[in-house]
């Protein structure tokens, strides 16, 4: 992953589009206002911003479009708090502070000449879709891949429309559940992990990237295990309360690493004793 560029302090972005994904889900497309800045920003899948609202404070959000996407940011925001409420009134060519991009990434360079097998849960599945978009673009560099996610309730699923595309693509395959079923559910109903035993997936030539719920990464990836996923082939995009983004105020240490340098991405095998640990 290179780290040739990082803005520590905020630069100006504008909203080039506003996108409503669902009630409380959006998607923001920005550019960096200065042309040389916009010339030096690079990122990996996985990677994240610290957008900053004036007057209001600033949100650690994952970026989700390709890093060749013509000097377009795009992040998808899940209003929780009051900065991602001021975010959620923003408009087409509103000003708004970026600064990032921060944390390690997806390891796209070790799946190279791999099948590729994404696993997300719950509403927020945006830590993976820059991967995704990333693999899909750069076909010839993976030999499959296979795309689970899983929602509690069958009307939790956006970006349906993305989903039918990727289905469409050739090398692709992606498996849908939830928990609760609307009467036009047409896809499994149930628990994401009932899905793993229905992926083609080459189990022991495949990288794994999960996301979600803590408990349900762990339980994706101890299943991957017993079906013979080599340890560190799996990796996991952890969430804390990153305030800072470069490990100084301590809001999101997980026992002796910070999520906001040391990860969001970590590989299982190194932090599979910490998950659901209180206090850690």
């Amino acid at each position: 992953m290179s780290r040739d560029y990082q803005t520590q302090t905020p630069i100006a972005a504008r909203v080039v589009e506003f996108i409503q994904e669902s009630d409380a889900i959006f998607t923001l497309r920005l550019q960096l206002e200065d042309a040389a800045e916009r010339a030096r920003y690079q990122f990996m899948p996985g990677q994240f911003n610290m957008l900053y609202l004036f007057g209001v404070g600033e949100v650690p959000i994952s970026i989700v479009s390709d890093p060749l996407d013509d000097d377009i940011i795009d992040h998808t925001v899940r209003v929780v708090g009051r900065v991602t409420r001021g975010l959620a009134q923003l408009k087409k060519g509103d000003r708004l502070g970026l600064r990032g991009p921060f944390g390690h990434g997806w390891p796209l360079a070790l799946a190279r000449d791999k099948d590729l097998l994404i696993v997300t849960g719950g509403l927020g599945c945006a830590p993976v879709v820059s991967a995704i978009n990333y693999a899909l673009k750069r076909p010839e560099h993976y030999r499959k891949l296979s795309i689970v996610q899983g929602v509690k309730h069958a009307n939790d699923l956006i970006w349906q429309h993305r989903y039918d595309d990727w289905r469409e693509r050739e090398g692709v395959e992606v498996l849908l559940a939830a928990d609760e079923a609307g009467p036009a559910w047409p896809f499994h109903v149930g628990r994401i992990t009932e899905l793993l035993d229905h992926v083609t997936t080459a189990y022991d030539n495949c990288v794994v990237m999960i996301c979600g719920p803590e408990g349900l990464m762990q339980r994706a990836a101890e299943l991957l295990l017993e079906k013979g996923v080599p340890p560190y082939s799996i990796y996991l995009s952890m969430e804390r309360n990153m305030q800072c983004a470069v490990g100084h105020c301590g809001h999101c240490q997980l026992g002796a690493d910070f999520i906001c340098k040391d990860g969001p991405v970590f590989v299982y095998p190194d932090i599979r004793e910490r998950l659901l640990q209180e206090g850690v």
